[in-house]
Formats: C-alpha cells, sequence, structure tokens
C-alpha cells in the first residue's frame, strides 16, 4: 500500500457517502479510477455507494457493468442496484435484476421489496405484484412498515381500496408515511369521499400533506364548501394550501370572494398572482387582470408564460387591441418573444383583434413555428374573411414539412365556409380522410353542413348529415337551421328544429329563428305556437352584448343600454345616425323581430341593438379617422350588418366588428365579407 492510497481511500469514501457532490460524468469517472487503484471496486459498501452516485447521476448502464464484475456483491449492493433502476424507471430491469437475486446467496429482504413492489406498480403488472405479495408473506416480511406501505401505495393505484385496508389493518407500526399513502389511495380512487373523510378524521397527528391531501381532493371533486371548511380547520397553512383554495375559487367564479381571500393571504408567490388574473380573465374582468398585472410587478414577482399568455388571450376575447399591444412592447422588452408559447398567443390576440398585419409580422419572426402557430395564423386569415391567404398559409405550411392537423383542417374549411367555396371544402374535407388518415370531429361535419346550406345544396347537407357516423350536435342542426332561413325552406328547417328541441333545451336562438323562418313564410299561427311553446319552457334568445375597448378600457354594451356614463350622447349620436340612415332610404329590416310587435317599436330596438349601441360609442369617444372595433357575442343580425356599411361611408370611419363566428370589416359602404356570412 503506498502513502497515497490511505488519504485517497478516506477521501473517495468520504464523497460517496454525499452523493450530491458528484456533479459530473467525469467526476463519477474519476472516482472510478480510485476505487480501481485502491482496491476499492471489490468492497460492497464502496460500490454500493457508488452504484448509488449513478444511479442519482441517470447512469444505471454504467452502474451495471461495474456490479457485473464484481464477484459477490452482497445484498446492500443488490438492492441499491434494483433502487437505482427503480428510481430511474426502468422498473423491466429492476425486476430482471430482483429475479437474478433471489437465487444468489444474498438474498431479498425488507430493503428489497418497497423498490420491487413499485416496479411492478410501474409497470401496472397487477398479477406480478399479487406474487410479490405472497412471497412477502412467505418469508415473514409482511409486517414490515416500509414493505407493507409499499403494498398500501400499489393495491390503492389499481384502485383496491380494499386490500390497501386490509394490508394497512394488519401493520402492527402505522407511521405517517403509511397513514398518508392510505389515504392518498382511497381519495384518488373513491367517487364518495365520505370514507376517505373517515379515514382523515381517524388519523393521529395529522401534517401538512395529510391536511393538503384531503382539501385538493375536495376541491377537485367540486366541493369547495368542505374544502373551505377543513381549510378554516388547519393547524398550519402553508402557501400550497392557500394556493390550492384560491384555485377553487378562481375556477369555479368565485371572483370576489377569490379577490378578498388573496388579500388575506399572508405570503404570494407567482402562482397565486396567475390564479387570481386567471379568474379574472375567465370573468372578462380585464382592467382588473391588468390592474393585478402591474401590481404583481410592483411587488418584484416577475411573470411567466402563464401570466402573458392568460392575459392574452383576455385581450383576445374582448378585441383590447390597444392593450394587447403594450402587453406585446412588455414581452419585447422583457426578452419573452422568443418563447413559441407566448408568441403564438400573440399572433392570436392580434388574428382575434382584426390586425392580421401586425398577427404576420409576429408570426414571421417566430423561431421554430410548430403546428400550433400555424393554425393560429391560418384561423385568424379564416375569422377575417380572406380565404385566399388561408389557402396560401395552409400551402406555405405544407411546402415547409409541418403537418396539419384537425384543427387546421377546421380553419381551412372555415374560410371556404366565408368564402363560398364549395368545390374546395369537399376537396379538402375528402382528402382529410383519404390523404391525411384523420377521422373528421363533429365540428368539421358542421362546417361542411354550413358550407353546403350556405350555398342552396340543402339536400346535400342533410344527407350528409344522416350519414355522420356519430350524432349529430346542436352545431350540425343549427347550421343546416341557418341554411334553411336563408333559402326559406321550412319542412327542412322544422326537422332541424325537431332535432334541436330534443338536444337542447335552455337555448331560445333557435326557436326564435324558428318563430322568424314561420313569419317570413306568413304562417303566423306556428308563429304563434313557437313562441307560446318558449314561454311554456321558459327559454328566451341569448341576450346580446357588445364591447369595445377606448383608451385601454373596455365598454360593454347590451341591447337598450341604460346605464353607461354616457349614455343620453349615446343615444344623441343613435338619433343622428337614423337620421342619415333615413336621408339616404334606408329602411329597417324588421323581419329580425318577433311579428307581434309595433312596427315602430320594432324600429327601436333594431336601433338600439348592442353592437349600433358601441359603435355609436366609438364615434363619440373616439379621434376622427380612427378605426372602431367591437366584440359581439352573437352573430350580427341582418338590419345591423346594413346599418355599419351605410355608417362606415357617411362617418368615413372604418368599423371592424367581429361576431360569434367571423370578423366585418366595414370600409366606404361596403363590408370584406361581401354580404355573405
Amino acid at each position: 500500500m503506498t502513502e497515497l492510497e490511505t488519504p485517497q481511500k478516506q477521501l473517495v469514501l468520504s464523497l460517496l457517502k454525499t452523493p450530491q457532490s458528484i456533479k459530473c460524468v467525469k467526476h463519477l469517472r474519476s472516482i472510478h479510477v480510485i476505487l480501481l487503484r485502491t482496491g476499492l471496486h471489490r468492497t460492497s459498501f464502496a460500490i454500493g455507494n457508488f452504484v448509488n452516485c449513478c444511479a442519482n447521476q441517470g447512469l444505471m448502464s454504467y452502474a451495471a457493468q461495474l456490479f457485473d464484475q464484481m464477484p459477490e456483491p452482497n445484498s446492500f449492493v443488490w438492492n441499491t442496484m434494483i433502487r437505482g433502476f427503480q428510481q430511474n424507471h426502468q422498473p423491466k430491469n429492476a425486476m430482471l435484476l430482483f429475479d437474478r437475486m433471489r437465487f444468489e446467496p444474498a438474498g431479498p429482504d425488507c430493503f428489497t421489496f418497497p423498490f420491487v413492489i413499485r416496479a411492478c406498480a410501474e409497470l401496472m403488472d397487477h398479477l406480478r405484484g399479487l406474487c410479490i405479495h405472497g412471497l412477502v408473506l412467505k418469508v415473514g416480511l409482511e409486517l414490515d412498515t416500509f414493505v407493507g406501505t409499499s403494498l398500501i401505495g400499489f393495491y390503492g393505484g389499481f384502485g383496491d381500496t380494499k386490500a390497501a385496508r386490509h394490508v394497512f389493518d394488519e401493520m402492527p407500526m402505522k407511521d405517517k408515511v403509511a397513514w398518508t399513502v392510505l389515504l392518498s389511495s382511497c381519495v384518488n380512487k373513491c367517487s364518495d369521499l365520505e370514507d376517505a373523510r373517515k379515514l382523515f378524521d381517524q388519523m393521529p397527528n395529522k401534517d401538512l400533506v395529510v391536511w393538503n391531501i384531503m382539501i385538493f381532493q375536495y376541491i377537485k371533486s367540486g366541493d369547495v364548501h368542505n374544502a373551505e371548511v377543513l381549510f378554516n380547520l388547519a393547524p398550519v397553512k402553508d402557501l400550497l394550501m392557500y394556493n390550492t383554495v384560491l384555485g377553487a375559487y378562481a375556477r369555479n367564479g368565485e371572483i370576489d370572494d377569490m379577490l378578498k381571500f388573496f388579500r388575506d393571504m399572508p405570503t404570494k408567490d407567482l402562482v397565486s398572482w396567475n390564479s387570481v388574473i386567471g379568474g379574472l380573465v375567465r370573468d372578462r374582468r380585464i382592467d382588473e387582470a391588468m390592474s393585478h398585472f402591474h401590481q404583481m410587478q410592483t411587488e418584484i414577482v416577475y411573470p411567466n408564460e402563464i401570466t402573458l399568455v392568460s392575459l392574452l388571450t383576455a385581450c383576445a376575447q374582448v378585441g383590447a387591441l390597444d392593450i394587447g399591444r403594450w402587453l406585446h412592447s412588455y414581452i419585447d422588452r422583457n426578452n419573452h418573444g422568443s418563447n413559441i408559447v407566448v408568441g403564438t398567443a400573440l399572433v392570436d390576440m392580434y388574428s382575434k383583434c382584426g390586425d392580421l398585419e401586425s398577427a404576420e409580422y409576429v408570426f414571421n419572426k417566430l423561431q421554430n413555428r410548430d403546428v400550433v402557430s400555424w393554425n393560429a395564423m391560418i384561423m385568424g386569415f379564416s375569422m377575417n374573411g380572406q380565404s385566399n391567404m388561408t389557402f396560401q398559409f395552409f400551402s406555405r405550411m405544407k411546402q415547409e414539412s409541418v403537418v396539419p392537423n384537425e384543427t387546421t383542417i377546421l380553419s381551412v374549411l372555415c374560410a371556404c365556409v366565408h368564402g363560398g367555396f364549395v368545390n374546395e371544402g369537399r376537396e379538402l374535407f375528402d382528402s382529410m380522410i383519404q390523404e391525411l388518415g384523420m377521422v373528421p370531429r363533429l365540428e368539421h361535419y358542421g362546417c361542411m353542413v354550413d358550407l353546403l346550406g350556405r350555398a342552396g345544396l340543402l339536400d346535400e347537407a342533410y344527407k350528409l348529415i344522416c350519414t355522420m357516423p356519430m350524432e349529430p350536435h346542436t352545431g350540425v342542426w343549427g347550421a343546416l337551421l341557418g341554411a334553411c332561413k336563408l333559402h326559406k325552406n321550412v319542412e327542412l328547417a322544422e326537422t332541424a328544429i325537431k332535432h334541436l328541441n330534443e338536444i337542447e333545451h335552455n337555448d331560445g336562438g333557435y326557436l326564435t329563428m324558428m318563430s322568424n323562418i314561420y313569419a317570413n313564410a306568413g304562417r303566423w299561427d306556428d308563429v304563434s305556437k313557437t313562441r307560446e311553446f318558449m314561454l311554456q319552457k321558459g327559454v328566451d334568445k341569448l341576450r346580446g352584448c357588445s364591447s369595445i375597448e377606448v383608451n385601454g378600457e373596455i365598454h360593454e354594451f347590451g341591447a337598450e343600454e341604460k346605464i353607461h356614463p354616457r349614455v343620453e350622447e349615446i343615444r344623441n349620436m343613435i338619433d343622428e345616425i337614423s337620421r342619415r340612415l333615413r336621408a339616404v332610404g334606408h329602411v329597417s329590416s324588421r323581419n329580425e323581430v318577433f311579428f307581434d310587435v309595433e312596427d315602430e317599436e320594432k324600429d327601436k330596438v333594431l336601433a338600439y341593438h348592442s353592437e349600433k349601441m358601441a359603435v355609436a360609442f366609438g364615434l363619440i369617444a373616439t379621434e376622427k379617422g380612427s378605426v372602431i372595433r367591437v366584440v359581439k357575442n352573437l352573430r350580427i343580425c341582418g338590419d345591423c350588418h346594413a346599418v355599419m356599411k351605410l355608417v362606415s361611408e357617411s362617418f368615413e370611419r372604418e368599423i371592424v366588428v367581429r361576431d360569434r363566428s367571423r370578423f366585418h370589416h366595414f370600409k366606404n359602404g361596403c363590408c370584406s365579407c361581401g354580404d355573405y356570412w
């Protein structure tokens, strides 16, 4: 033995005892050299710890080579190897090694079985797990706490809570881990939380982990009330528990409770802020979401892609282009623009705000564009009525070897609908099945029915519905009903409304459309029956709502809005619009209003449609010559469409209206849709 061997041995053994100090493969190789030079490679203690270091680095093949060179590894080395394979998600190798170990002098012990049982669970091999349990009983280790806890987790993973509870009850010593694993098994598989709650109440010395498991499970099942009760009972609360309850308020739309809870939280992290911002966005409280975003920055909490995508999605929802542009500049200043997810959200935001030039600019700057990015741009062109650009980008996408998916095809089919490209739509729908090997979804069939129906091919549209391989949904029958209204086919409309009444019981929009179809055909008795049926069912047409962004603030209008602070100015502007429309001979299209309303009242109802009020506000609140952008939750009606064209010419303003299916760009008395929508 040289003088250096003893210090080297001491050093290497010290390093092996602290595997976290070994940072890379180079360090491991150096240690291996010392093991060979000093003879430590023949000792089970050194090799066992070396294997542990390899496992931490994910180098089990390296560890296996060294293991195979050992003449007689002891149980410590065998167990370390099995644990290393299991922890590195190589359960098959762990089981193969276990099978070898069973026939070695150093047979399996209480340290072997926990990792073997976990390997069976990862392999989802229930039969093998049962065999291992039998072997545990055979060697008399069923009472061991660690082995028993592993068996509880195994049976719980397969939903066999009865077997898990049996193992638990047989254990003489039950530590916190055993209780926690049993509770986790119970709550993960039980649809009824009563048993889980009974177990929770029986648990001694409940720690934070257990409280968090039970609270989370109540929230996961939608029982926010019991989650609140447990939260208030918890003796100690950590940030995870606060965030879990906060997220529940946000997801359930209990926004005022969420904000109060958030204000009372002792500490907050990025997850907390994202939950609040996301909740406000889902509730369309965009101004408040932006306010919290700014407050978040003052408290030195830096946003991540979830924060930014949430806010960009909000801007897209309500057409808040000014806020979206500010967010874009923030993203560029803080170097988030290279993130493909954020970049795609920007493309989507600009597209849904009608600013395709900016959307295309962002899209062209994106690196490593994926199918989601392409879909955002293609759908943007489609929604904005630029069907030819949709086809161009679809071809460019395929040229760049990006494989289209179902969403891509849906976007291009929508472009066919908006442009009236029937043959192109048919070819694309057929190629989806024959060339791309995709199975059309309900949305694809809905687009095809809409495309054929608008073109007057009602029989072909109905035949397609009858041959669908799945049950048609409201979108499919609704598209056919809309086409029947357009082409005045009462008989087929009655077929469509019959199916719609069977599927949808709460939306009065379709019944309103059917009433108008009857009215246009002069079938007033059927109109009365439809109105009476609506009253009996207690259904009504969804309330129209339009929003407009002015100076970074969102203004929402319902029909005949009366609470806006500038409502008198808006009404005066609507009177001015009406005066100008009469001067050019415009007559309101009254067939969009129920027949039993007087003509004068019909004109008043039409004049105060939500999009007209939003445009009137835009005329008085924005600079002359600027673009007025409105977002509506319903399809724009024929009268409003005609009025928007005339207003754009009379007031020399470009008006962009996004309804629930597409964009309308009104300029100089014309619309981008070519009056085909």
